[in-house]
């Protein structure tokens, strides 16, 4: 299996709305309850560009499988070196690597930027990707109880975070 990751460009931007509205339609890695547009992506994806955000993706076959982008974990100051990632590949690649290649893309290039902390925010039933993360050297800090709502019930949220070195 031969993936190429690279800088996601706006030509990328309906593949990416596909794997996010299946996200938010179909799972709780996405809390949203709405689909989102192309005008909403293509925002989404400017401002992570002048915020000089990474959002990269995977290609398999010269076709857009996954993406990861990180962006900063909260707007005041302090938080300046700490980010949250996110990474998502479609539902019949799952498993089969993707998904680390991209984390592993994100990692080196937070730790290129200076950053000190990478935070993954983890819908609690998702034990497959608190287990993805912990591969990576993530370590569970915190859930939060019944903070989400979706699909007729209260969803907690875990909090996991690695120390960039």
């Amino acid at each position: 299996m031969n993936v190429t990751l690279r800088p996601a460009v706006v030509s990328d931007l309906n593949k990416i709305l596909e794997i996010v509205n299946h996200s938010i339609i179909h799972t709780t890695s996405n809390y949203n309850y709405e689909t989102q547009t192309l005008e909403i992506q293509t925002k989404w994806l400017e401002d992570k560009k002048a915020k000089n955000m990474p959002v990269i993706v995977a290609e398999l076959e010269g076709e857009v499988v996954g993406f990861g982008s990180y962006g900063q974990f909260r707007e005041k100051i302090g938080y300046q070196y700490t980010v949250e990632h996110s990474v998502y590949v479609v539902d019949n690649i799952i498993g089969k690597g993707i998904g680390s290649k991209l984390l592993t893309e994100l990692i080196t290039l937070a730790k290129k930027q200076g950053l000190h902390v990478m935070i993954g925010a983890i819908d609690a039933d998702n034990a497959g990707s608190i287990a993805f993360h912990e591969k990576f050297g993530f370590v569970a800090t915190g859930t939060i109880r019944e903070v989400g709502y979706k699909f007729d019930h209260w969803l907690d949220l875990v909090f996991m975070q690695l120390i960039l070195k």
